[in-house]
């Protein structure tokens, strides 16, 4: 793996994989976290699933065990399956979590043609990897072949000018304010065409 690769700024810790219990669900407090989901009030929902607004409050609250048909009508208000009525979220809607990271106190990792400042680098299992670079290289010829990874890029020049060298498409050049969103597996390697080493944000996919 190349020392350019995003990946070797930083170990990703990843958990072995275990097989956790699932507790039944409630459907009560599933139909009211889906229908405040949707912003929608008891009436709004009702209407929606052409019940009366009676009948969905009991269902709400765990006062009657709705029929099949009731379910139906439920879930095609809300745009979903039955069976989705009782499978839980696959993952919570609000996380919780933020980093800030200071100006200049980024992680730093430089190599001979980047000089990375990892960013959010308190944060484990990120879904992105955002980091600030200055591009150092001047030519292509100053990289040992392609920089490719899982996932897919995005950049946004800083300052300066840079020109975006990928395997498949002629070179583009961008200046401040330009933006590239790119397949990371396809080799790629970003150059400095300013006097001073241009400066970018990339931010990258954990996929």
């Amino acid at each position: 793996m190349s020392a350019n690769d995003p990946k070797s700024i930083i170990r990703v810790a990843r958990e072995n994989g275990t097989e956790a219990h699932i507790e039944p669900i409630n459907l009560a407090e599933r139909v009211r976290s889906l229908r405040k989901a949707r912003g929608w009030t008891l009436e709004q929902a009702a209407v929606q699933a052409g019940l009366a607004r009676s009948t969905l409050s009991k269902i709400e609250n765990g006062q009657m065990s709705p029929t099949y048909e009731a379910l139906k009508k439920l879930a095609e208000g809300l745009s979903i399956s039955v069976p989705q009525l009782f499978t839980p979220p696959s993952r919570p809607q609000v996380s919780g979590r933020i980093a800030v990271t200071r100006s200049g106190e980024g992680q730093s990792h430089a190599t001979s043609t980047y000089e990375h400042e990892l960013l959010a680098g308190s944060l484990t299992k990120k879904q992105m990897l955002p980091y600030r670079a200055r591009i150092r290289a001047r030519r292509i010829e100053e990289f040992e072949g392609w920089v490719r990874h899982d996932g897919e890029e995005f950049l946004y020049v800083l300052t300066g000018v840079v020109r975006l060298f990928t395997e498949f498409y002629e070179p583009v050049d961008l200046r401040r304010g330009d933006t590239a969103y790119y397949d990371a597996s396809m080799g790629h390697n970003v150059v400095s065409l300013s006097e001073d080493d241009a400066t970018i944000l990339w931010v990258t996919s954990l996929a």
